[in-house]
């Protein structure tokens, strides 16, 4: 991820401030799984749609009979689907829009998912938004899970927020705006420490 060892990274986080100290403690190094190959770009980025506004249960629910639907995910096969297995899959008819939208840019070669990787981190937001329903929060999690991008800090998530308060023993969550510049400490491993607050949720 970026060339810094997700252990180093865990490290520097420890330094920032007691409740991350325990979180990296009880957690210990970031798990961040097997970096995406650029081919399987566009099913990455589809199954982040499905996964939108879900809990992660239903969300693989969902996405697993959606990508039952065919057995190569690439864009002209998710076109030659059309509208009708998606939702039948159990796709609401917003992800269904911006699967299939998502589908057409990669196909007609308005959106180079390639070459992403060479962009910065809000070109690649810009580009990806791009897609109809297609907004910061899939780019955040396109950047940290695809592109290993180290210092990317998704406020917009309630994971990251309901995390950050937990480990705070704070009695509610910060909202988007309070969390941003509670970020500043993290940096340049924004992306570690909205891993750690996930995780803080969990238990």
């Amino acid at each position: 991820m970026g060339g810094v060892s997700l252990t180093a990274a865990s490290r520097a986080l420890a330094d920032t401030s007691e409740a991350m100290a325990g979180l990296v403690g009880r957690f210990g190094p970031p798990r961040f799984g097997s970096k995406p190959k650029v081919g399987e770009r566009f099913e990455v980025l589809s199954r982040e749609i499905a996964y939108q506004q879900l809990a992660g249960k239903a969300a693989g629910a969902i996405w697993g009979r959606v990508r039952a639907q065919t057995p190569e995910w690439v864009p002209d096969s998710v076109l030659a689907l059309g509208e009708e297995p998606l939702r039948g899959a159990g796709l609401s008819g917003a992800k269904t829009r911006a699967m299939l939208d998502l589908a057409a840019h990669c196909e007609q070669g308005s959106l180079d998912l390639a070459g992403l990787g060479r962009l910065p981190d809000e070109e690649v937001i810009a580009q990806l938004s791009q897609v109809w329903g297609v907004g910061v929060w899939t780019a955040q999690m396109f950047l940290m899970f695809s592109l290993r991008r180290l210092d990317v800090w998704p406020v917009g998530d309630f994971g990251v927020r309901k995390g950050y308060g937990l480990a705070h023993g704070w009695t509610q969550p910060p909202t988007a705006d309070e969390l941003e510049p509670l970020g500043d400490q993290f940096r340049p491993y924004r992306s570690v420490a909205a891993w750690y607050c996930w995780r803080a949720t969990e238990v």
